[in-house]
C-alpha cells in the first residue's frame, strides 16, 4: 500500500506537472532524479524542492512535483 504524500497540490495537479516536466525543463525525470541524488542531503522534501528551484531555476511548483515524484520512486525501489 502506497502511503500518500503531503502535497501542496492535488494528485491530479501533480500528474499534470510531472507530465510537462520534460517539455518545460528540457530534462527528463531520471535526469532530475540524478540531480537530487547527487545534490545536498536534505532531510525534508521542502528543503530539496527549494534547493532544486534555486539551483536549477525551476518554479517552486515544478521543483516540488519533481521532489515528490522522486520520493515516490525511491520508496517503491526499496519495497
Amino acid at each position: 500500500m502506497e502511503v500518500p504524500m503531503s502535497l501542496n497540490h492535488s494528485m491530479e495537479t501533480q500528474s499534470k506537472l510531472i507530465a510537462r516536466v520534460p517539455d518545460i525543463t528540457g530534462r527528463a525525470l531520471p535526469e532530475w532524479f540524478r540531480a537530487i541524488d547527487n545534490g545536498p542531503s536534505f532531510l525534508r522534501c521542502d528543503e530539496r524542492a527549494t534547493w532544486l528551484a534555486s539551483e536549477h531555476g525551476l518554479s517552486h511548483g515544478y521543483a516540488a512535483a519533481i521532489v515528490h515524484e522522486h520520493e515516490r520512486h525511491r520508496r517503491t525501489r526499496h519495497l
